[in-house]
Protein backbone atom coordinates (compact mmCIF):
# COMPACT_ATOMS: atom_id res chain seq x y z
CA UNK A 1 0.00 0.00 0.00
CA UNK A 2 1.33 3.44 -0.67
CA UNK A 3 0.21 6.51 1.39
CA UNK A 4 -0.04 9.50 -0.60
CA UNK A 5 -1.73 12.97 -1.59
CA UNK A 6 -5.00 13.08 -3.19
CA UNK A 7 -7.84 15.83 -4.06
CA UNK A 8 -11.10 14.38 -2.44
CA UNK A 9 -14.54 15.36 -3.15
CA UNK A 10 -15.99 14.17 -0.16
CA UNK A 11 -19.54 15.46 -0.88
CA UNK A 12 -21.79 17.46 -4.22
CA UNK A 13 -20.90 20.94 -4.31
CA UNK A 14 -17.95 20.75 -1.73
CA UNK A 15 -14.46 21.87 -2.60
CA UNK A 16 -11.71 19.36 -3.11
CA UNK A 17 -10.29 18.34 -0.30
CA UNK A 18 -6.31 17.28 0.06
CA UNK A 19 -6.21 14.70 1.82
CA UNK A 20 -3.63 11.50 2.71
CA UNK A 21 -5.12 8.45 1.19
CA UNK A 22 -4.07 4.68 1.24
CA UNK A 23 -3.46 3.16 -2.75
CA UNK A 24 -3.74 -0.09 -3.04
CA UNK A 25 -1.30 -2.74 -5.19
CA UNK A 26 -2.56 -3.12 -8.57
CA UNK A 27 -4.99 -6.51 -8.77
CA UNK A 28 -4.47 -9.24 -11.92
CA UNK A 29 -5.12 -6.94 -15.19
CA UNK A 30 -4.25 -3.48 -13.13
CA UNK A 31 -1.35 -1.14 -13.41
CA UNK A 32 -0.50 1.31 -10.55
CA UNK A 33 0.34 4.60 -11.89
CA UNK A 34 2.51 7.29 -10.46
CA UNK A 35 0.96 10.93 -12.10
CA UNK A 36 3.10 13.40 -13.58
CA UNK A 37 0.73 15.59 -14.66
CA UNK A 38 -2.58 16.33 -14.88
CA UNK A 39 -4.94 18.85 -16.78
CA UNK A 40 -8.03 20.07 -15.46
CA UNK A 41 -11.27 19.42 -17.39
CA UNK A 42 -14.89 21.60 -17.43
CA UNK A 43 -15.92 17.67 -16.65
CA UNK A 44 -14.08 17.93 -13.49
CA UNK A 45 -15.85 21.03 -12.01
CA UNK A 46 -19.31 19.36 -13.54
CA UNK A 47 -18.40 16.20 -11.37
CA UNK A 48 -17.61 18.10 -8.59
CA UNK A 49 -20.91 19.84 -9.06
CA UNK A 50 -22.95 16.82 -9.08
CA UNK A 51 -23.74 17.42 -12.95
CA UNK A 52 -21.81 14.29 -14.57
CA UNK A 53 -24.04 11.19 -14.66
CA UNK A 54 -24.02 7.82 -12.16
CA UNK A 55 -20.93 9.48 -9.77
CA UNK A 56 -20.40 8.37 -6.26
CA UNK A 57 -19.33 10.15 -3.41
CA UNK A 58 -16.73 10.69 -1.86
CA UNK A 59 -14.56 10.43 -5.12
CA UNK A 60 -11.29 11.36 -6.33
CA UNK A 61 -11.32 13.73 -9.73
CA UNK A 62 -9.62 14.11 -12.52
CA UNK A 63 -9.30 12.68 -15.91
CA UNK A 64 -6.27 14.38 -18.21
CA UNK A 65 -3.41 12.62 -16.86
CA UNK A 66 -0.26 11.51 -17.37
CA UNK A 67 2.78 9.70 -15.27
CA UNK A 68 5.05 6.40 -14.98
CA UNK A 69 4.19 3.08 -14.27
CA UNK A 70 5.16 2.01 -10.76
CA UNK A 71 3.72 -1.97 -10.54
CA UNK A 72 1.61 -4.17 -12.40
CA UNK A 73 -1.04 -6.73 -11.53
CA UNK A 74 -0.90 -10.33 -13.10
CA UNK A 75 -1.36 -10.66 -16.60
CA UNK A 76 -0.52 -7.17 -17.69
CA UNK A 77 1.99 -7.34 -20.86
CA UNK A 78 1.20 -4.06 -22.42
CA UNK A 79 3.09 -1.80 -20.13
CA UNK A 80 6.29 -2.41 -17.83
CA UNK A 81 7.70 -0.26 -14.66
CA UNK A 82 9.32 2.79 -15.98
CA UNK A 83 7.27 3.14 -18.85
CA UNK A 84 5.18 6.51 -19.37
CA UNK A 85 1.96 6.64 -20.08
CA UNK A 86 -1.09 8.47 -20.31
CA UNK A 87 -4.33 7.12 -18.86
CA UNK A 88 -7.74 7.09 -20.85
CA UNK A 89 -10.77 8.31 -19.58
CA UNK A 90 -13.00 5.94 -22.26
CA UNK A 91 -10.89 3.22 -22.55
CA UNK A 92 -10.37 0.40 -25.64
CA UNK A 93 -10.81 -3.17 -24.15
CA UNK A 94 -10.73 -4.47 -27.66
CA UNK A 95 -13.29 -6.89 -27.56
CA UNK A 96 -16.76 -5.36 -27.15
CA UNK A 97 -18.84 -4.76 -30.68
CA UNK A 98 -18.02 -1.11 -30.49
CA UNK A 99 -14.14 -1.61 -29.76
CA UNK A 100 -14.32 -4.46 -33.04
CA UNK A 101 -16.25 -1.42 -35.24
CA UNK A 102 -13.51 0.68 -37.03
CA UNK A 103 -15.79 3.32 -37.12
CA UNK A 104 -16.61 3.54 -33.36
CA UNK A 105 -13.96 4.74 -30.53
CA UNK A 106 -16.50 4.06 -27.59
CA UNK A 107 -16.25 0.98 -25.28
CA UNK A 108 -18.90 -0.80 -23.48
CA UNK A 109 -16.07 -0.10 -20.53
CA UNK A 110 -17.14 3.19 -21.00
CA UNK A 111 -18.83 5.37 -17.89
CA UNK A 112 -21.80 5.34 -19.77
CA UNK A 113 -22.51 1.68 -19.92
CA UNK A 114 -20.57 0.27 -17.17
CA UNK A 115 -19.65 2.45 -13.25
CA UNK A 116 -16.44 3.89 -13.24
CA UNK A 117 -16.37 4.63 -9.49
CA UNK A 118 -15.52 1.12 -9.06
CA UNK A 119 -12.93 -1.06 -10.74
CA UNK A 120 -14.10 -4.30 -13.27
CA UNK A 121 -13.98 -6.12 -9.54
CA UNK A 122 -16.48 -3.54 -7.94
CA UNK A 123 -13.91 -2.85 -5.57
CA UNK A 124 -11.80 0.41 -5.18
CA UNK A 125 -8.10 1.08 -4.40
CA UNK A 126 -8.52 3.97 -2.77
CA UNK A 127 -9.48 4.32 1.30
CA UNK A 128 -9.20 7.77 3.14
CA UNK A 129 -9.90 7.84 7.35
CA UNK A 130 -10.78 4.35 6.71
CA UNK A 131 -13.41 5.11 4.43
CA UNK A 132 -13.65 3.81 0.55
CA UNK A 133 -12.84 6.12 -1.85
CA UNK A 134 -14.50 5.73 -5.49
CA UNK A 135 -12.16 6.22 -8.92
CA UNK A 136 -13.65 8.80 -11.59
CA UNK A 137 -13.86 7.21 -14.68
CA UNK A 138 -10.76 4.68 -13.48
CA UNK A 139 -8.21 7.14 -13.62
CA UNK A 140 -8.43 9.64 -11.02
CA UNK A 141 -5.50 11.35 -12.00
CA UNK A 142 -5.95 14.00 -9.08
CA UNK A 143 -3.45 12.07 -6.91
CA UNK A 144 -0.23 11.39 -6.57
CA UNK A 145 -1.21 7.78 -7.24
CA UNK A 146 -4.02 5.94 -8.86
CA UNK A 147 -5.01 2.03 -10.15
CA UNK A 148 -6.27 1.84 -13.69
CA UNK A 149 -7.27 -1.49 -15.49
CA UNK A 150 -4.84 -2.12 -18.48
CA UNK A 151 -6.98 -1.20 -21.21
CA UNK A 152 -7.27 2.24 -19.65
CA UNK A 153 -3.70 3.26 -20.22
CA UNK A 154 -1.37 3.37 -23.38
CA UNK A 155 2.42 3.64 -23.56
CA UNK A 156 3.63 6.69 -25.22
CA UNK A 157 7.01 7.82 -26.29
CA UNK A 158 9.77 7.90 -23.40
CA UNK A 159 11.10 11.52 -24.24
CA UNK A 160 7.34 13.07 -24.24
CA UNK A 161 7.56 15.51 -21.79
CA UNK A 162 4.34 14.30 -19.22
CA UNK A 163 3.84 18.20 -18.33
CA UNK A 164 2.76 18.63 -21.97
CA UNK A 165 1.63 15.34 -23.43
CA UNK A 166 -1.49 14.76 -20.43
CA UNK A 167 -3.68 17.48 -22.11
CA UNK A 168 -3.73 14.35 -25.04
CA UNK A 169 -5.67 12.17 -22.61
CA UNK A 170 -8.71 14.47 -23.16
CA UNK A 171 -9.03 18.17 -24.00
CA UNK A 172 -6.64 18.18 -27.19
CA UNK A 173 -8.12 15.40 -28.73
CA UNK A 174 -11.61 15.49 -28.31
CA UNK A 175 -11.58 19.35 -29.76
CA UNK A 176 -9.04 18.50 -32.89
CA UNK A 177 -10.64 15.12 -33.40
CA UNK A 178 -14.49 16.73 -33.60
CA UNK A 179 -12.89 18.39 -36.74
CA UNK A 180 -11.10 15.57 -38.19
CA UNK A 181 -12.68 12.50 -37.47
CA UNK A 182 -16.18 13.88 -36.91
CA UNK A 183 -17.08 16.36 -38.94
CA UNK A 184 -14.23 15.73 -41.97
CA UNK A 185 -14.24 18.90 -42.23
CA UNK A 186 -13.91 19.90 -46.15
CA UNK A 187 -11.18 22.71 -47.44
CA UNK A 188 -12.83 25.60 -48.34
CA UNK A 189 -15.41 25.60 -45.67
CA UNK A 190 -16.81 27.79 -42.93
CA UNK A 191 -16.69 26.56 -39.47
CA UNK A 192 -18.41 28.34 -36.38
CA UNK A 193 -17.04 27.51 -32.96
CA UNK A 194 -18.60 28.27 -29.62
CA UNK A 195 -16.64 28.39 -26.48
CA UNK A 196 -13.22 28.99 -26.56
CA UNK A 197 -11.57 26.57 -23.75
CA UNK A 198 -8.87 24.11 -24.44
CA UNK A 199 -11.85 22.09 -26.73
CA UNK A 200 -12.97 24.65 -28.76
CA UNK A 201 -9.22 26.43 -29.39
CA UNK A 202 -8.16 22.67 -30.35
CA UNK A 203 -11.52 22.75 -32.63
CA UNK A 204 -10.44 26.43 -34.19
CA UNK A 205 -6.55 24.16 -34.79
CA UNK A 206 -8.10 21.30 -36.20
CA UNK A 207 -10.48 23.94 -38.42
CA UNK A 208 -7.23 25.27 -39.46
CA UNK A 209 -5.38 22.36 -40.07
CA UNK A 210 -8.78 21.21 -42.59
CA UNK A 211 -7.99 23.98 -44.67
CA UNK A 212 -11.52 26.00 -43.59
CA UNK A 213 -11.39 29.03 -45.01
CA UNK A 214 -13.66 31.07 -42.48
CA UNK A 215 -13.37 29.98 -38.80
CA UNK A 216 -15.43 32.31 -36.50
CA UNK A 217 -14.53 31.81 -32.79
CA UNK A 218 -17.19 32.72 -30.08
CA UNK A 219 -17.10 33.21 -26.71
CA UNK A 220 -18.54 35.65 -23.79
CA UNK A 221 -14.42 36.33 -22.81
CA UNK A 222 -13.07 38.26 -25.49
CA UNK A 223 -9.41 38.39 -23.37
CA UNK A 224 -9.74 34.19 -25.27
CA UNK A 225 -9.42 35.96 -29.16
CA UNK A 226 -5.95 36.93 -29.19
CA UNK A 227 -4.96 32.97 -29.07
CA UNK A 228 -7.95 31.99 -31.36
CA UNK A 229 -6.70 34.57 -34.07
CA UNK A 230 -3.36 33.28 -33.39
CA UNK A 231 -4.41 29.82 -33.50
CA UNK A 232 -6.47 30.27 -36.83
CA UNK A 233 -9.57 31.82 -36.28
CA UNK A 234 -11.06 34.49 -38.87
CA UNK A 235 -13.66 36.02 -36.82
CA UNK A 236 -13.74 36.78 -33.01
CA UNK A 237 -17.70 37.41 -31.99
CA UNK A 238 -18.46 37.98 -28.11
CA UNK A 239 -22.40 37.44 -27.94
CA UNK A 240 -23.01 39.83 -25.30
CA UNK A 241 -21.79 42.88 -27.85
CA UNK A 242 -24.78 41.86 -30.21
CA UNK A 243 -27.69 42.97 -30.31
CA UNK A 244 -29.16 39.90 -31.97
CA UNK A 245 -29.20 36.39 -31.35
CA UNK A 246 -25.85 34.59 -31.91
CA UNK A 247 -27.42 32.83 -34.35
CA UNK A 248 -29.13 35.23 -36.45
CA UNK A 249 -25.54 36.97 -36.65
CA UNK A 250 -23.93 33.66 -37.80
CA UNK A 251 -26.45 33.08 -40.61
CA UNK A 252 -26.02 37.05 -41.19
CA UNK A 253 -22.57 36.25 -41.63
CA UNK A 254 -22.58 33.15 -43.74
CA UNK A 255 -25.48 33.29 -46.43
CA UNK A 256 -27.34 30.56 -44.95
CA UNK A 257 -25.60 29.43 -42.29
CA UNK A 258 -22.29 27.57 -41.77
CA UNK A 259 -20.69 24.35 -43.31
CA UNK A 260 -19.99 23.28 -40.03
CA UNK A 261 -20.88 24.27 -35.94
CA UNK A 262 -19.40 23.35 -33.08
CA UNK A 263 -20.01 23.25 -29.73
CA UNK A 264 -17.44 23.19 -27.06
CA UNK A 265 -19.15 25.07 -24.07
CA UNK A 266 -21.98 22.18 -22.84
CA UNK A 267 -24.36 24.52 -22.45
CA UNK A 268 -28.18 24.01 -23.91
CA UNK A 269 -28.66 27.52 -25.12
CA UNK A 270 -25.28 26.97 -26.86
CA UNK A 271 -25.76 23.48 -28.61
CA UNK A 272 -29.32 25.31 -29.61
CA UNK A 273 -27.46 28.24 -30.98
CA UNK A 274 -24.90 26.05 -32.54
CA UNK A 275 -27.73 23.86 -34.32
CA UNK A 276 -29.63 26.57 -35.60
CA UNK A 277 -26.21 28.00 -36.86
CA UNK A 278 -25.23 25.74 -39.46
CA UNK A 279 -26.52 25.41 -43.30
CA UNK A 280 -30.18 24.30 -42.93
CA UNK A 281 -29.24 21.42 -45.74
CA UNK A 282 -25.86 20.11 -45.69
CA UNK A 283 -24.81 21.96 -42.52
CA UNK A 284 -23.51 19.67 -39.50
CA UNK A 285 -23.65 20.39 -35.76
CA UNK A 286 -20.81 18.59 -33.63
CA UNK A 287 -21.41 18.62 -30.15
CA UNK A 288 -18.24 18.60 -28.38
CA UNK A 289 -19.34 20.45 -24.81
CA UNK A 290 -20.05 18.12 -21.53
CA UNK A 291 -23.45 18.84 -20.99
CA UNK A 292 -24.98 18.61 -17.21
CA UNK A 293 -26.23 15.10 -16.58
CA UNK A 294 -30.09 14.82 -16.99
CA UNK A 295 -30.57 18.13 -19.15
CA UNK A 296 -33.38 18.23 -21.91
CA UNK A 297 -32.59 19.70 -25.42
CA UNK A 298 -36.19 20.53 -27.10
CA UNK A 299 -35.72 21.71 -30.60
CA UNK A 300 -38.10 21.83 -33.84
CA UNK A 301 -37.43 18.59 -35.70
CA UNK A 302 -37.61 20.27 -38.99
CA UNK A 303 -34.27 21.71 -38.11
CA UNK A 304 -33.02 18.21 -39.31
CA UNK A 305 -35.49 17.52 -41.82
CA UNK A 306 -33.76 19.45 -44.55
CA UNK A 307 -30.53 17.93 -44.29
CA UNK A 308 -28.84 19.22 -41.29
CA UNK A 309 -26.69 16.92 -39.26
CA UNK A 310 -26.33 16.93 -34.98
CA UNK A 311 -23.45 14.64 -34.14
CA UNK A 312 -21.72 14.10 -30.59
CA UNK A 313 -18.47 13.08 -30.37
CA UNK A 314 -16.54 11.51 -27.52
CA UNK A 315 -12.72 12.26 -27.25
CA UNK A 316 -12.90 13.69 -30.87
CA UNK A 317 -13.63 10.10 -32.33
CA UNK A 318 -10.28 8.35 -31.42
CA UNK A 319 -10.36 4.87 -30.14
CA UNK A 320 -7.43 6.22 -27.56
CA UNK A 321 -5.57 3.49 -26.70
CA UNK A 322 -4.32 2.89 -30.18
CA UNK A 323 -4.67 6.83 -31.03
CA UNK A 324 -2.90 8.45 -28.36
CA UNK A 325 1.13 7.06 -28.70
CA UNK A 326 0.19 8.06 -32.55
CA UNK A 327 -0.64 11.51 -31.40
CA UNK A 328 1.88 11.99 -29.02
CA UNK A 329 4.16 11.31 -31.99
CA UNK A 330 2.77 13.44 -33.85
CA UNK A 331 3.20 16.08 -30.98
CA UNK A 332 6.84 15.26 -30.56
CA UNK A 333 7.39 16.04 -35.20
CA UNK A 334 5.30 19.48 -34.33
CA UNK A 335 2.36 18.62 -35.93
CA UNK A 336 0.36 20.72 -33.76
CA UNK A 337 1.09 23.33 -31.30
CA UNK A 338 -0.09 21.85 -28.29
CA UNK A 339 1.78 24.01 -25.63
CA UNK A 340 -0.40 27.15 -26.00
CA UNK A 341 -3.44 24.95 -24.03
CA UNK A 342 -1.21 25.10 -21.07
CA UNK A 343 -2.22 28.28 -20.08
CA UNK A 344 -0.85 27.91 -16.25
CA UNK A 345 1.09 25.34 -14.42
CA UNK A 346 0.84 24.88 -10.59
CA UNK A 347 2.38 22.35 -7.89
CA UNK A 348 -0.40 19.91 -6.92
CA UNK A 349 -0.97 21.70 -3.35
CA UNK A 350 -2.20 24.20 -5.60
CA UNK A 351 -5.02 22.53 -7.40
CA UNK A 352 -8.10 24.26 -5.76
CA UNK A 353 -6.33 27.02 -7.16
CA UNK A 354 -6.20 25.88 -10.46
CA UNK A 355 -9.88 24.94 -10.40
CA UNK A 356 -10.89 28.47 -9.55
CA UNK A 357 -8.82 29.49 -12.47
CA UNK A 358 -11.20 27.00 -14.29
CA UNK A 359 -14.42 28.70 -13.16
CA UNK A 360 -13.26 32.13 -13.61
CA UNK A 361 -12.41 31.60 -17.43
CA UNK A 362 -8.50 32.23 -17.20
CA UNK A 363 -7.41 28.63 -18.47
Amino acid sequence: VIRCKAAVAWAVGKPLSMEEVEVSPPKAGEVRIKMVATGICRTDENLRQGLFPNSDFPIIPGHEGAGIVESIGDGVTSVKPGDKVILLCVPQCGKCIFCLNPESNFCLKAHMFETQCVLPDKTTRFTCKGQQIHHFMWVSTFAEYTVVPDYAVAKIDAVAPLEKVCLLACGFPTGYGAVINAAKVKPGSTCAVIGLGGVGLSVVMGCKAAGASRIIAIDINKDKFPKARELGATDCINPQDLKKPIHEVLIEMTGYGADYTFEAVGKLDTLAAAMTSCNPSTGMCIMAGDPPAGSMLTIDPMLLLTGREWKGTVLGGWKMRDSVPKLVSSYLEKKFNLDVLNTHTLPFAKLNEGMELLRAGKR
